[in-house]
């Protein structure tokens, strides 16, 4: 809700923010004058001005665009400077996405969220949690020569995890695993020793690391989700294919944190439950 500010406030407002922001870009009163297309003396006059003086609209809007600020911010109907466009570009990005598992991007993400929960639903099973077999079988088609370098990466990643300070959170659809561990669709053609193995690991580093990773099983016929990273209060990332739709606005991050907790409600298993499942789904690989 907007709070109503006495005039005489706003004027002295205006004049605080407009010194603020020319300090900051180094403008001078004659260097804003002739960008703003307004006479020095009047510029002067208004920056001295202890009374109720607003100037008009187009002033306003001349110095905010010259400053490159907000005209809202100037006059106090926003706390942030930022330009509009700015504030869209910093809110809402699409990031491309190569095929490999040790996105530089990602990382710097996981970085940038050190000490915060992370949220996490894969689009298969996730990466940094993966065996070396499996992540031979699955990117070595598109890394090449290049998958022994991004193992070692991805290995130095799960490493980084593990010392990072951030909670885990990773949700996987149950259904993920069942066709995981029986060979179907997208795993078909995977070594049963391979699935056993990275079930396997899976249930033993839940075990090692829990409470600081936490593994939710769902039941994606009850409630959906696609691929999504919430990286604490920061960012949320979602994944649909070749690129990362990714957002910054406080809105929309809480928005998809509350989807997440959403289906962390609807797990299915309990935690205390998690290895006897893993045990399970070993048991019924072929």
């Amino acid at each position: 809700m907007m709070t109503n500010i006495d005039k005489r406030d706003r004027a002295r407002l205006f004049r605080d923010r407009l010194q603020q922001a020319m300090r900051q870009g180094n403008i001078s009163q004659t260097a804003l004058s002739r960008l703003a297309g307004v006479d020095r003396s009047t510029l002067s006059q208004l920056l001295k001005d202890q009374g109720a003086r607003l100037p008009n609209a187009q002033l306003v809007a001349e110095c905010a665009a010259a400053l490159g600020v907000s005209a809202d911010w100037l006059l106090g109907l926003s706390e942030r400077p930022e330009q509009a466009a700015e504030l869209i570009a910093s809110a809402f990005a699409m990031t491309e996405v190569p095929r490999t598992m040790i996105d530089d991007q990602i990382f710097a993400w996981h970085q940038e969220a050190k000490g915060y929960k992370i949220r996490h639903v894969a689009a298969h099973l996730p990466d940094m949690l993966k065996t070396e077999a499996m992540l031979r079988w699955e990117y070595t088609p598109s890394l090449g020569n290049g998958i022994d370098q991004a193992i070692s990466a991805s290995t130095d990643r799960l490493n980084w995890m593990r010392g990072a300070g951030s909670d885990y959170e990773i949700a996987i659809p149950i259904a993920e695993l069942d066709a995981f561990a029986a060979g179907r669709g997208y795993y078909a053609g995977l070594a049963p020793d391979i699935r056993r193995q990275q079930l396997a690991q899976l249930r033993d580093l839940h075990a090692q690391l829990y409470p600081s990773l936490r593994l939710h099983l769902f039941d994606p016929r009850e409630i959906y989700s696609a691929p999504i990273t919430v990286f604490g209060p920061l960012l949320a990332v979602i994944f649909i294919g070749r690129n990362y739709l990714v957002f910054r606005d406080t809105a929309r991050v809480t928005a998809i944190t509350v989807h997440f907790d959403t289906v962390v409600r609807a797990a299915k298993v309990p935690q205390r439950d998690i290895t006897a499942r893993f045990d399970a789904l070993i048991g019924q690989v072929a």
